[in-house]
């Protein structure tokens, strides 16, 4: 995760060159409205994907003209929301905007829940855990999948973390080696297929799952989405703390749960992606505790 100083510094360039945020129509504010619809200016990193072309036509039936404004990177979207560029997102996991708030010293809420990726255990040429204790496991060394992927490895009962390690967010540092039945090595999540063409069982996320073309089908384990352990991972939608209760925004929240969207999610993500239905109570309170285990 970024510190504050590139948190920063992303506010700033997206200030002075907003053409890194790339398209959006001019619409201004989301209580703009032409007859009995509503315009919402929502920023995203993936509205080239079939989800987000659905989304917006089935906003649309709802009465909501969805002004999606385009994202290249992580890092530019929380800032822009903070200066008022947007009115709200849906790009990030509870995870990554619990960093980002305990970072920046923002206070960006959650309205509602999307859908969690499952992350897998891949192991070429097996179909189960047999033979693998001893084994090197790779995982990815970024912050926001490391724990995740160490949490994998204690669901399927594989890793022991020591007395006292952050549930939510453990290290490799927390694991209690003498307790466990294999070792992990951290490596850059690009390296995870590598890893896995070489014969070493591997966690791997969704996209370079996709880029490698391995089926996710094929995993030997997997994170539950509706764990504990899983729930920093699930993808929300962000607002400020003064839309909370906005009735628009809670709408969109409805339309991403739709039997149209998840369709769409499902093809997206070659079934990957799991909708998870959790009150905005329950994922703020998330985000608080871990923002408390960030600061």
């Amino acid at each position: 995760m970024r510190t504050n100083r590139v948190i920063a510094a992303a506010a700033a360039s997206l200030i002075a060159a907003t053409g890194l945020v790339a398209c959006s129509s001019e619409t201004d504010t989301a209580s703009s409205s032409d007859g009995d619809t509503v315009a919402v200016k929502i920023g995203t990193t993936d509205a080239d994907l079939k989800a987000w072309s659905v989304f917006a036509d089935e906003a649309q039936k709802a009465g909501i003209d969805l002004d999606i404004v385009r994202f290249t990177e992580y890092p530019q979207v929380n800032p822009a929301q903070s200066v008022g560029q947007i009115e709200i997102s849906k790009f990030q996991t509870i995870n990554y905007q619990a960093q980002y708030n305990a970072t920046s010293g923002e206070d960006l809420r959650i309205i509602g829940s999307g859908e969690i990726n499952v992350l897998g255990l891949f192991w070429k040429d097996h179909d189960s855990l047999d033979g693998i204790e001893g084994q090197e496991v790779a995982i990815p060394n970024d912050p926001s999948n490391q724990g995740r992927a160490i949490n994998v490895l204690v669901q399927a009962g594989l890793l022991t973390l020591r007395d006292g390690a952050p549930t939510l967010t453990p290290t490799p540092a927390d694991i209690d080696k003498d307790a466990s039945k294999v070792e992990v090595v951290a490596v850059d999540a690009s390296q995870t297929p590598n890893a896995y063409n070489e014969g070493r069982p591997a966690i791997i996320n969704n996209n370079w799952l996709q880029r490698a073309g391995i089926d996710p089908a094929t995993s030997v384990a997997a994170d539950d989405p509706n764990s504990e352990l899983a729930e920093p991972y699930i993808n929300v939608f962000t607002v400020s703390g003064d839309d909370l209760d906005n009735e628009t925004y809670e709408k969109l929240v409805d339309v991403w749960q739709s039997p149209e969207v998840t369709a769409a999610l499902d093809e997206d993500s070659n079934g990957t992606a799991v909708q998870v239905q959790r009150s905005k109570e329950d994922l703020n309170e998330i985000l608080d505790r871990l923002v408390e285990e960030y600061k």
